[in-house]
């Protein structure tokens, strides 16, 4: 009993002892203090790193005539960088700190810093310093984190910009015709008609056609009409019988030729030709009969008004309705245009016979950068192409020259939201990250909303850009899952194998904690040198080195 009344008293006198610590004992009990962060895992967003301190100081700690100096410090490769300190007093000393109990209590404190590259591995630290009167005592140097995760920065800044489609067409829809002549009211067809220059003409149109291995004869057409005067109901019928005979007369100047499926119709009054033929005309009052032509519909007003004007209508009786008593024969063919070989070798050999939709085709089908840019040169010194203006940017902007892009998308002169999104992408890879997310917004297209899912990433708004690109693939989208922790969306986004995927994939196994597919997935992102320097650096593989 005796013995164990001195352990209790010499207990009660250590504690004692405790409670009345001295300011340099202060230091010496500093291993007694608790320090707690979150996160746990420093973490940089948007260029910051931010994280909450907690540390708890125990009864009989904290002297109180004493002043604590707690200074924040991360230490990095490469240097450290620190927070102005945190000044604490204890309950006896008359200033303007944060006073702490001598019997214990807990601080939270706020300590940020702005990245700067070699923080990846940093270590955040707490300096302290007691202080009384003219004294001090440092304390150790107590951890509070290892590492710094920025995989926010792996995202892709190139931006989603498509070049501006060319119109070339690789089948070229052409005609060929030829036309008879009715006298008035009549439906035979003068000998005369069957030997004229456009009848000639037609026919060796469908030699050509048949000798030429690019053409093919789709089919041919016999179309008859009537002038438009006269009745619409006897025109319809004299337009009818034209068709029978020119039907026979086609038949007579195709013979032994290629013709295909021949349809035959009529059209009754030809207001179409009328209308071109007088536009076309020197007729003194034409824009007049133009007039009436788009004022009334009713074929019977049409004819009725023009007639009123009695000198127009008799140059009308002699220059154009001649022309309307007639019968079409037309041949359909279908021109098979220069193919991608053929483009990519008259490139190299006959450049100056392509035009601007042939030009543009080209230059869509090299692969070489440097030569697309030049075929775009090429189609804005000939063509004066704005679209090539514009292609030329995007090529440049692939190629990692951002600077020589932003001086072409100057000279673009359709403002559309393309360009907006050319511009926006070019601030973007600037980093000026408010105006790209105005040229974004004034876009307002689907590739727009894909580019700023990138600035919202940027600016650690991870929620937003992940909603923006659901449902999508590629590299960014994956990136987004993965920093909302939605691992399994990431792995679904993830369709490309190459190693900057890859590394994606290393990070998603190791935060499912798959030791063997984070081995894996790294040894095929570290063909890239520099994803394998990062990696062994990275805080998300930290446990797997």
């Amino acid at each position: 009993m005796k013995n164990f009344s001195q352990i209790l008293a010499a207990a009660v006198l250590g504690i004692a002892a405790a409670s009345c610590a001295s300011p340099a004992k202060m230091a010496e009990m500093a291993e007694n203090v608790q320090v707690t962060c979150e996160p746990a895992v420093l973490e940089v967003v948007a260029g910051q790193i931010n994280a909450d301190v907690t540390v708890t100081y125990p009864d009989g700690y904290f002297h109180p005539q004493a002043i604590l100096e707690v200074t924040p410090v991360l230490l990095y490769e490469g240097g450290e960088a620190e927070m102005r300190p945190f000044m604490y007093q204890g309950e006896k000393v008359k200033d303007n700190y944060k006073a702490v109990s001598s019997k214990g209590q807990t601080v939270r404190e706020r300590v940020y810093f702005d990245y700067v590259e070699g923080m990846e591995s940093a270590r955040l630290v707490l300096r302290g310093k007691v202080l009384h009167k003219n004294k001090s005592w440092e304390l150790p140097m107590k951890k509070v984190a290892d590492g710094c995760n920025t995989t926010y920065m792996l995202v892709e800044r190139d931006g989603e910009i498509a070049y501006k489609a060319d119109n070339y067409q690789e089948i070229l829809v052409q005609t060929a015709e030829g036309q008879i002549k009715y006298g008035i009211n009549s439906a035979d067809v003068a000998g005369k008609e069957l030997s004229s220059k456009s009848i000639k003409d037609f026919q060796a149109a469908l030699d050509e056609i048949a000798a030429n291995s690019r053409k093919t004869l789709v089919g041919t057409e016999v179309v008859a009409y009537a002038s438009p005067d006269g009745g619409k109901d006897l025109n319809a019928k004299l337009s009818g019988k034209r068709s029978q005979t020119a039907d026979k007369a086609f038949d007579k100047v195709t013979k032994g030729k290629e013709t295909g499926e021949t349809t035959v119709r009529s059209v009754g009054q030809d207001w179409e030709g009328f209308q071109e033929l007088v536009a076309q005309s020197d007729i003194e009052d034409k824009d007049l009969i133009l007039r009436v032509l788009s004022m009334y519909s009713d074929p019977a007003v049409r004819e009725s008004e023009i007639k009123n004007i009695s000198e127009v209508y008799t140059a009308l009786k002699s220059n154009v309705l001649p022309e309307l008593r007639r019968a079409r024969f037309i041949a359909n063919v279908e021109y098979q245009n220069y193919s991608p070989e053929e483009l990519l070798q008259l490139v190299d050999d006959n450049i100056d016979v392509l035009d601007e939709e042939a030009l543009l085709r080209a230059a869509s089908l090299v692969k070489a950068p440097a030569k697309k840019a030049d075929l775009y040169r090429k189609a804005i010194d000939k063509y004066g192409s704005d679209r090539a203006r514009f292609n030329l940017g995007v090529a440049l902007l692939q190629s990692g020259k951002t600077a020589e892009a932003e001086k072409a998308f100057a000279q673009v002169q359709e403002k559309d939201a393309a360009l907006n999104n050319a511009l926006g992408i070019i601030a973007l890879q600037n980093d000026d990250l408010d105006a790209a997310a105005k040229y974004f917004k004034k876009a307002g297209t689907e590739e727009a909303a894909a580019n700023q899912a990138v600035v919202d990433i940027l600016h650690g708004e991870y929620d937003k850009a992940a909603a923006a690109l659901k449902d999508k693939t590629g590299f960014n989208v994956a990136l987004a899952q993965i920093l909302v922790d939605n691992p399994d969306a990431a792995e679904k986004a993830l369709t490309c194998k190459c190693p900057r995927s890859n590394y994606l994939r290393a990070i998603i196994a190791a935060r499912r904690g798959d030791a063997e597919a984070v081995a894996d997935c790294l040894a095929k992102a570290g063909k890239i040198k520099a994803f394998a320097a990062r990696a062994e650096k990275d805080v998300e593989f930290a446990q797997y080195r």
